[in-house]
């Protein structure tokens, strides 16, 4: 109705701007941005592009090695240049120093990468691993993290964030022959409560002698969770390498030469029991010094590393900031998925805690950013009321259009708004549909709901507060404003087109019509061309209306004055998937040049 309502009246109506153009900022070359060192956790996007899109974003460089000395290549797969499965350890140690002689003084570093060759690789190694320099010299894991430290604390100037993750509950399927019956056997026995740790007990000695230590203090056996002995023992020592290795970390930093050293540990896919993970946490928490954080979700660590960073370097005050905030669907008391530790109304307070900022109940009027959260809709409650089928997917479409209200009203009033969907897909596409079709994408500060739930809150709050900082505080170029764009086309796009209609079909094409496993394309290998043939089609047909809907909007430049420029053109090429899995995929972004502000009638945002 709305449309045919405004087809009438186009004719005639005077369309109205919503902002004044900002002049074009002022271009700067590339030499003259700050650079960061990058050691990424893998190849995968959100550790590499998307990584990139936030640093130019905020006027950072990255500098990072060779793809092939970082990737990771899952079971059947061909080896990388190194011979293995995972990023070459020698390689990237040498490359760190290299940058450090060439004078750098900013630096990213995946310790699960340079310590263990990639996330994945982290989770399945259980012995310490030696490696033989271009030189001819070994090293040991631990020989490699003090001498890398050691070296980049020699240097007063440098600002170094050592990235880190709490091993998840069971290592990763498809990966040195590691299959879904062990995951789920081991999943399973690292969720067991286990006997807390506290006070003197709470060391990483302590913590490690007592992994086979149930609640009660009794010994969990293997065999009742369907493992052998030597699985269990293979498991915990991993656990143990991964802890021993952060130990030393915490320890090494501590010195007083480390003072410009921060770090940053993510908890990886966990539970809210009271899981193995439990003690590991408290203890590394209680080694934590002022600057340092622990936090949920891994993923998005090098996100949150850049917005810090940039925060502390612009001088940036975050405690003048106040970001209301509102939740939609009523289980914000509750995690956000299976995979998380705590319920999701704490990690967002934790979150922006990390971030300095001041939190206030939603639509107040007095908030500075407005942080709207779509939570899994509140089934149990609906049941409990003796709800019909109907009643709930009314109750269900009530959330997230209230939501979508909520998101113009503060439109309207030129509020910057933070989104995130942690629906973990109980809304099926309905909410990315209504979304593409009543709100403005593009006026977002940011948004996340692609991928696993324990990572959208840190990715929505990295991309959205540093974008908030940046236009308080920031240099804008055109090269910043297109990165900005790319941050956030590339989160939208992902999530509302390929999560939400492109996978569903690729899943049902590689498992039923191709006989493959769509978690990787190798075992058994597949015709890779029709599943290439098949993401470029669906991806063409699901992405038009959202493209259609980002080159219609517009999103702020300026926050002093208020000013706002429109989107340009969004193409998008070069879709891959990295893991050759249908889990993720990659994909080029171009953002046209921005034009004057798109006008508006009844809401709707015209070139």
């Amino acid at each position: 109705m709305k449309k045919r309502i405004l087809a009438a009246v186009l004719a005639c109506a005077l369309l109205a701007g919503c902002g004044r153009q900002a002049a074009a900022p002022a271009e700067e070359t590339p030499e003259e941005r700050p650079v960061i060192a990058y050691v990424p956790l893998d190849d995968r996007p959100d550790n590499v592009e998307r990584v990139v899109y936030l640093a130019e974003s905020v006027g950072y460089t990255l500098a990072m090695p060779e793809a092939d000395l970082y990737r990771t290549r899952l079971d059947g797969q061909p080896a990388n240049e190194n011979g293995t499965q995972y990023g070459d350890l020698a390689a990237l140690y040498e490359w760190v120093l290299a940058q450090e002689a060439a004078g750098c003084d900013r630096y990213m570093l995946s310790m699960d990468q340079l310590l263990s060759g990639g996330l994945v690789n982290s989770r399945h190694t259980a012995e310490s691993l030696t490696v033989t320099l271009s030189d001819g010299r070994t090293m040991t894991d631990t020989e490699l993290l003090e001498g890398l430290l050691a070296a980049l604390a020699a240097d007063g100037n440098n600002r170094v964030w050592l990235l880190d993750s709490v091993m998840r509950l069971a290592p990763t399927v498809g990966y040195a022959g590691f299959g879904i019956e062990e995951y789920n056997a081991l999943r399973a026995y690292g969720a067991a409560p286990r006997k807390e740790a506290s006070g003197t007990e709470l060391t990483a000695e302590a913590v490690t002698a007592d992994y086979r230590l149930g609640s009660g203090g009794a010994v969990l056996a293997a065999a009742d969770f369907g493992l052998t002995e030597s699985q269990a023992d293979e498991y915990l020592s991993a656990r143990r390498r991964k802890l021993e290795l952060a130990d030393r970390m915490l320890e090494l930093v501590s010195g007083g030469e480390y003072g410009s050293f921060r770090v940053l540990i993510g908890i990886d896919d966990s539970s809210e029991e009271d899981s193995i993970q439990k003690n590991e946490i408290a203890y590394l928490r209680s080694r934590l010094r002022q600057g340092d954080a622990l936090l949920s979700g891994v993923d998005d660590l090098a996100f949150k590393a850049v917005a810090k960073l940039y925060l502390e370097e612009s001088g940036w005050d975050g405690r003048t900031v106040q970001v209301g905030v509102t939740y939609f669907g009523g289980t914000e008391d509750k995690p956000a998925c299976d995979y998380d530790y705590k319920p999701l109304r704490e990690i967002v307070e934790e979150h922006l805690a990390f971030f300095g900022v001041s939190q206030l109940s939603g639509g107040s009027g007095a908030a500075d950013i407005e942080l709207l959260v779509l939570t899994q809709p509140d089934t149990e409650a609906y049941e409990a009321a003796g709800m019909s089928q109907a009643e709930q997917d009314r109750q269900k479409k009530n959330a997230y259009t209230n939501l979508i209200d909520w998101l113009g009203t503060f439109r309207n009033r030129q509020i910057p708004v933070i989104l995130i969907d942690a629906g973990n897909g109980k809304y099926g596409n309905a909410f990315q549909e209504a979304l593409t079709e009543e709100a403005e994408l593009g006026y977002l500060l940011s948004y996340a709901g692609f991928l696993d739930m324990a990572i959208v809150t840190g990715t929505a709050l990295s991309h959205g507060i540093a974008r908030y900082a940046f236009l308080q505080n920031g240099k804008q170029t055109e090269s910043t404003e297109r990165a900005f764009a790319r941050t956030l086309a590339d989160s939208v796009i992902k999530d509302f087109c390929y999560k939400h209609v492109v996978r569903e079909n690729l899943l049902a094409c590689i498992r039923n019509e191709l006989g493959g496993d769509p978690n990787n394309f190798w075992m058994p290998e597949i015709d890779r061309e029709t599943v290439q043939a098949r993401l470029e089609g669906g991806m063409a047909q699901a992405t038009e209306a959202v493209v259609k809907n980002l080159e219609r909007s517009n999103f702020i430049s300026s926050l002093e004055p208020y000013e706002e420029r429109g989107w340009g053109s969004v193409t998008l090429s070069n879709y891959r998937f990295p893991w050759d899995r249908a889990f993720e995929i990659g994909m080029d972004l171009e953002i046209g040049d921005f034009t004057q502000p798109h006008k508006s009638v009844l809401g709707i945002y015209y070139k």
